[in-house]
Parts: C-alpha cells; sequence; structure tokens
C-alpha cells in the first residue's frame, strides 16, 4: 500500500509535468496557464452544484428515515473530485472530471463496496438464524 501511495505520488506529478509541457509547447504556455485556471474554475462551480445537490437529497433521505450511506460516498467523491481538479494537470483534471459524473461514481461505489453476496432468487437476500442445540452433546 505504501509502495502504491509512493509511486502515484512520484511517477503522476511527473506524468502531469510531461503533459502540462507538451500542451504548453503546442498552444503557448500562457494558453495552458489560462486552460488549467479554466477547468479549476469550471470544475469548482460544477462541485459546489452537485455537492449542494447530493446533500439535499441526502437530507430528503433522512427526512423519510432513511440512511443516506449512498449520498455519504457520493459526497467524499466529490471532494477527492475537488482535490483532483484543483491540482494543476490535465490529467488530474480528467479523472476529476469523471468523479463529477454520477453514473461514474456509482460505478465505482458498486465496484468498491459490492452488495451483500448471498441473494435468493429474485434478488432478495435471504436472512437466515442458525440455533444450536447444545443439550444432545451430554
Amino acid at each position: 500500500m505504501f509502495r502504491t501511495f509512493l509511486l502515484l505520488f512520484v511517477t503522476v506529478p511527473l506524468i502531469e509535468l510531461y503533459v502540462l509541457i507538451k500542451v504548453g509547447a503546442g498552444i503557448g504556455g500562457l494558453n495552458t496557464i489560462v486552460l488549467c485556471l479554466l477547468t479549476a474554475a469550471i470544475g469548482g462551480l460544477l462541485i459546489r452544484w452537485q455537492g449542494l445537490r447530493t446533500l439535499l437529497d441526502a437530507q430528503r433521505q433522512l427526512n423519510r428515515g432513511e440512511i443516506p450511506a449512498d449520498h455519504a460516498l457520493h459526497g467524499f467523491m466529490l471532494v477527492v473530485s475537488g482535490i483532483l481538479l484543483f491540482t494543476p494537470g490535465f490529467i488530474t483534471d480528467a479523472l476529476g472530471f469523471l468523479l463529477l459524473v454520477p453514473a461514474f461514481r456509482r460505478w465505482l461505489i458498486r465496484r468498491i463496496f459490492p452488495g451483500p453476496p448471498t441473494r435468493g432468487p429474485g434478488g432478495d437476500i435471504i436472512d437466515i438464524e442458525i440455533l444450536e442445540d447444545h443439550h444432545h452433546l451430554r
């Protein structure tokens, strides 16, 4: 885990630097800086809008007596998206914008937190209780 984090901490900035240099060589340094600032500004507005929407949806769910666990995960991913969007670079921006897509977040949540593995016919969860009778062991 530590090696993976260290590898990402070293390689992602180097790749971002390489892409920034290539883009800057193609469209100019000032245009590259403006583009980075523009993606951060647009990303900030989208995160604010989606964050408020997620918060309101979670509040509605609480008012119905439900636990908004799914909304908490979406909120966390929006925070990660914000960090990625405010980090200078086009790769982190692309990942940040990808996390702004609700369908992608749902897919990622299902992938990271799969549902219960035991399902009955029709998808219902089968709830069982095992009772042990220790009296016959005498």
